[in-house]
């Protein structure tokens, strides 16, 4: 017997309906595979970014339903709690941040969360603490490290260019904290046979 989906679409908050926040968006695969969702179920949308979509039009609740159905189907939930979807944005602008999705300039994390969200910075830290169990530079500081092995494994760049393009002020800063994070330096892991698939939803 088929499990029947309750949604609580009032506790969503959000104008219209149109804004959706989705976990585990985390990458271009991700918002292609929402993207395809989208448009196989024929639900217009303007744009399907890192953790959210926006649509055309507010949807039916047989269309919420089916959608919500689709998305859990390849790994993907809709979030409706509130701190839920600000900690959901947070992960998703840090992600954009280091994967270069958008262009944030030079801010300092706390300055671009605190701009893009309308929050103070410390009630963000204090949400995001308090539902992830780890503050958000400890998240941020991970993303980066994750980031930086798939550089040093597609073996394109020195490890003097990937400081550069890490924000890093030296290559042997990078190393410090590479070496703190992994136990390796960046030439070791570099040189290592075994490769590793990033799965960013584990974070």
């Amino acid at each position: 017997m088929k499990k029947e989906i309750l949604i609580d679409r009032n506790s969503m908050n959000i104008e219209n309906h149109r804004v959706i926040q989705i976990k585990n968006v985390v990458c271009q695969r991700c918002k292609r595979s929402v993207r395809e969702i989208l448009t196989t179920l024929k639900i217009p949308f303007k744009r399907v970014s890192l953790g959210e979509a926006e649509l055309e039009r507010s949807l039916s609740d047989f269309e919420f339903t089916l959608f919500q159905e689709e998305l859990r189907k390849v790994g993907f939930e809709l979030i409706f709690e509130k701190n839920e979807r600000l900690v959901n944005q947070i992960k998703s602008i840090i992600i954009a941040r280091v994967y270069k999705e958008e262009d944030f300039g030079k801010q300092k994390i706390s300055d671009l969360l605190t701009s893009r969200l309308h929050y103070d910075y410390s009630h963000l830290t204090h949400i995001f603490t308090k539902l992830e169990g780890k503050n958000i530079q400890k998240f941020y500081s991970e993303i980066k490290i994750e980031r930086i092995k798939e550089l040093l494994e597609y073996n394109e760049l020195t490890v003097l260019e990937i400081a550069h393009e890490m924000g890093y002020s030296s290559a042997t800063y990078l190393s410090t904290h590479f070496k703190k994070a992994t136990g390796v330096t960046p030439s070791d892991y570099k040189n290592k046979e075994e490769k590793r698939k990033t799965d960013l939803n584990r974070f």
